[in-house]
């Protein structure tokens, strides 16, 4: 590839210290990209060319005085919940459209001191309450493997503009699956780290005991750099971990012959498409030629109970947390009503989507008297067995392997109607969200000319053990910069 825009993050580091081109050259060849393509993707829903020339500049500036980080001069897409200071903030809602932020989120703040370039705020399904980024308030994203199929979500604009050259890598957010099925759909590799590893401060909520940032890349060795990057403890996150976090770089590389690995077989259920099952079964095969053993007679019964269990904590926490635009402090605000109350039901109307109504109305319903203990108590609970069952398989083995997501991208508007079999496509992610455990997507081959997604799930803290993996994996396969044929 003879395109800087088709560099690898860690290859287009490598002639940033060679001097082979320059910050600037790296952020024109990449926004050219933009202009050629963003017309068919939608990938963005702010761009930022300004703050990246800018922010190149002084990304040239650090190599010339030897101050340059793993991330200095990589331009990145940032998911349009991570609020950045004075750039517009949208969560891909008409509610927020014209908010933009006096504060940066703690990831922001990392990627601005490690040196890396924005090129804009990445589309997103509205509020991150989505699989397929349909639901944006600016219009859906498509597939860079097929614009008129779905990327995924909510991460889809993320994840799709890593595949179509529109930067070299991104952040996304994970809930029950946001990064891990995008990054799978579109051929790319997700992580979406323990809770608590990643600072969720001035992160646009949505499940706030199961959101959580990561990278998005076009290899394993990119996505541990940016894990690098952006994790470490903030005070101003209460549920950040303050435990020492040691580089994740450093387990790439490594033989992974002997590692354990389990296979539950409630993931291979009726439903999954034959050409996913037949590239997970190689997959399992060539991580046994690697050395690994692999059990395929694991049982999880209670994964069967994640679907439930999400779908009632998450938009229970969701009523909460989108409780606070009524219309008077921030965001949309209309005012035709008779009074107060009028105003904050027209402003509701008019600032939420159907999708994120339909979750309000389902957590509210699961909050309500009378109903806490029959719904929301009981998920709860159903929680912690949920974790307990991990946390027993984890002492016998050092990873989970499991698709990522059971057919490939569906076309656009197929699953609008449905939004059972729409939920349905996150049944893979969602057990390891509940968990709060590290989960990897990385590509595995194709199935009617569309990437599959093979899924490796870590024990709490353990992110560089499933990184290991994954990176030997690849290596393997010889496909280590995965761009979409747009």
């Amino acid at each position: 590839m003879s395109e800087l825009w088709g560099l690898t993050a860690h290859e287009a580091q490598a002639g940033l210290r060679a001097r082979e081109f320059s910050a600037v050259e790296l952020t024109e060849s990449v926004l050219a990209r933009v202009d050629a393509v963003e017309d068919r993707v939608n990938a963005y829903i702010t761009r930022t060319d300004e703050v990246a020339r800018e922010q190149a500049r002084e990304a040239d500036a650090r190599f010339a005085a030897g101050t340059a980080t793993p991330l200095t001069g990589i331009p990145f897409a940032v998911k349009d919940l991570i609020v950045t200071k004075g750039v517009r903030t949208t969560a891909g809602s008409r509610m927020l459209a014209d908010f933009v932020p006096p504060y940066d989120s703690h990831v922001y703040e990392q990627l601005t001191r490690a040196g890396a370039v924005m090129v804009g705020k990445a589309n997103m399904d509205e509020y991150a309450m989505g699989s397929s980024t349909e639901h944006s308030a600016f219009g859906p994203t498509g597939n860079p493997w097929d614009p008129e199929r779905v990327p995924g979500g909510s991460s889809g604009g993320s994840a799709a503009a890593v595949a179509a050259g529109e930067c070299l890598a991104a952040l996304g957010s994970d809930t029950g699956g946001s990064i891990r099925q995008p990054a799978a759909l579109c051929g790319v590799v997700g992580l979406d780290p323990t809770y608590g590893r990643v600072s969720r401060y001035g992160i646009i909520a949505f499940g706030s005991s199961l959101d959580q940032v990561g990278p998005i890349g076009r290899d394993v060795e990119d996505v541990a750099t940016i894990l690098d990057g952006i994790g470490s403890h903030d005070p101003r996150d209460s549920t950040s971990d303050p435990s020492p976090r040691p580089d994740v770089r450093h387990y790439l590389g490594r033989d992974i012959a002997g590692k354990r690995i389990g296979v539950p077989r409630e993931y291979f259920v009726e439903g999954m498409e034959p050409g996913v099952r037949a590239r997970i079964d190689e997959a399992l095969a060539r991580l046994e030629s690697l050395g690994c053993e692999v059990d395929t007679d694991l049982s999880l019964p209670m994964t069967e109970h994640a679907l439930a269990v999400y779908y009632l904590i998450a938009p229970s926490e969701a009523s909460s947390n989108l409780a606070r635009y009524d219309g008077v402090k921030y965001g949309l605000s209309e005012r035709g009503g008779s009074g107060m109350w009028e105003n904050m039901e027209q402003t509701r109307e008019q600032g939420f989507g159907d999708e994120v109504k339909r979750r309000i109305m389902l957590g509210v319903y699961a909050l309500s008297a009378g109903y806490y203990d029959q719904f929301y108590l009981k998920a709860q609970k159903v929680r912690t067995l949920i974790t307990e069952e991990f946390r027993e398989a984890f002492t016998r083995y050092d990873a989970l392997v499991t698709p990522t997501t059971p057919e490939v991208a569906f076309r656009r508007g197929e699953k609008l109607g449905d939004p059972y079999a729409m939920y349905l496509n996150d049944i893979y992610t969602l057990p390891s969200a509940v968990a709060g455990l590290p989960a990897l997507s990385l590509p595995c081959g194709l199935s009617e000319g569309l990437p599959v997604g093979l899924q490796v799930i870590g024990d709490v803290g353990a992110e560089g053990a499933i990184l290991q993996i994954g990176h030997a994996f690849e290596q393997s396969l010889g496909q280590a910069n995965r761009l979409a044929p747009l």
